[in-house]
């Protein structure tokens, strides 16, 4: 029997290659910055080139490596190379984080078709593609390695606000996350997923404007959580100690989801 530490709780990623999407900002932004602080050798991927480079020159003056790769969500062939890039300048990527994503904000039969298929191809296509291409490198190297991808509370509930395509696409790939596990558990590849629910980033930004703003005071803790409270969900998938888990939802809402109000 293996020999483990007590606790067996390491969080060393010295060694391993990231891939984040959506890393320019909000919660992509805070997941590089994470894993480049326990070792590992990022890659930054998303449109906005120059928020990477701005991203990859902080991780590197803290003494961290990084890559700034320009990347589309919809395009097949950008995403495919961006995984390239990051295979000709640190290896093999063996954590993906499949961030990038977009809402809807709109009732169903008010979407253009142009919307529709933006929504499903950075929320769904992008993951899968981008999901399949990383362990199709993975399998050929006979390495182990972790897809985190990144769903939502809408995934277990849509209230009717307005954004039921968004919804379907979190449930989308809560499922793509547990078939794929299944999948790739011989080849000892993980792939979890976490389900935020309201937390503050550039995305939510917009939708407390449409809310006429701030939603805390309607929120069963009266606050709305920061990324850096994903840190340790984000870590634990990655790391070491969680290689028994594979194929799981984890929901972090901070209470979101409860009705219920204490009297005070």
């Amino acid at each position: 029997m293996s020999e483990y530490p007590l606790p067996n709780n390491s969080t060393d990623l010295a060694g391993r290659v990231a891939l984040v999407t959506g890393a320019s900002s909000g919660l992509g932004e805070r997941f590089a910055q994470v894993l480049a602080s326990q070792g590992a050798a990022v890659v930054l991927a998303a449109r906005r080139k120059d928020r990477l480079e701005a991203l990859a020159d902080k991780i590197r003056s803290s003494g961290g490596q990084a890559l700034a790769v320009q990347m589309d969500a919809t395009d097949a062939d950008s995403m495919i190379a961006a995984v390239a890039a990051a295979e000709a300048e640190f290896g093999t990527v063996d954590i993906l984080v499949n961030n990038a994503g977009i809402p809807d904000a709109q009732r169903a039969h008010k979407m253009s078709l142009e919307l529709i298929d933006q929504v499903l191809g950075v929320n769904l296509r992008g993951p899968w593609i981008l999901a399949c291409e990383v362990a199709r490198h993975l399998i050929a190297a006979r390495k182990q390695g972790r897809i985190v991808n990144i769903s939502s509370t809408a995934h277990f509930r849509y209230d009717g606000s307005g954004a039921a395509l968004y919804s379907v696409t979190k449930t989308a790939i809560a499922r793509m996350t547990e078939c794929l596990s299944v999948e790739w558990a011989p080849y000892n590849i993980n792939v979890n997923a976490i389900a935020p629910g309201m937390f503050v980033s550039e995305m939510t930004d917009g939708m407390f404007e449409r809310m006429g703003g701030n939603p805390a005071p309607h929120l069963a803790r009266e606050r709305v959580p920061v990324p850096a409270q994903l840190d340790s969900t984000l870590l634990y998938l990655v790391s070491p100690p969680s290689e028994c888990v594979t194929g799981a939802i984890i929901r972090v809402d901070d209470g979101q989801s409860s009705a219920v109000r204490l009297r005070k």
